[in-house]
């Protein structure tokens, strides 16, 4: 009985919360020459279809490859794996190759950082990182 309520409560919470952040999962991968940017994907924190971030977050790279570098680009944002339909305020992913002098594989471990009216949160994705001269 407990574990059922508990469930219910989760998935309930789940559904009045939610971030993403271009879905990515471990077997995603990523391949840039040098020079080249690729937006990775949106970046939002909302309940109930609306933006509970109080500013921009943060993104820290925690293991990558030298030569990557992460930011985040202000932007109006539609967090459709909750269906909601208007734009949030929210930013895009974007990643970066510079000076790239030899092909590097590697994985990628990023953090976002948020400041949400609910206080601070996190959520951390990883790629497999191909980078090319």
């Amino acid at each position: 009985m407990r574990r059922a309520l508990y469930a219910a409560f989760t998935v309930f919470g789940l559904s009045l919360t939610g971030v993403w952040t271009g879905g990515a999962q471990a077997q995603e991968s990523i391949a840039l020459k040098s020079g080249e940017s690729i937006e990775i994907g949106s970046v939002w924190w909302v309940a109930h279809c609306r933006s509970i971030m109080v500013n921009l977050p943060e993104v820290e790279i925690l293991e990558g490859p030298p030569g990557l570098t992460l930011s985040l680009k202000e932007a109006m944002v539609i967090p459709r794996r909750l269906n909601c339909t208007n734009e949030v305020p929210g930013a895009i992913l974007v990643a970066t190759a510079k000076d790239v002098t030899e092909p590097v594989q590697s994985r990628l471990i990023y953090r976002i950082k948020y400041k949400t009216k609910d206080g601070d949160r996190q959520r951390a994705n990883t790629y497999n990182v191909s980078l090319f001269p």
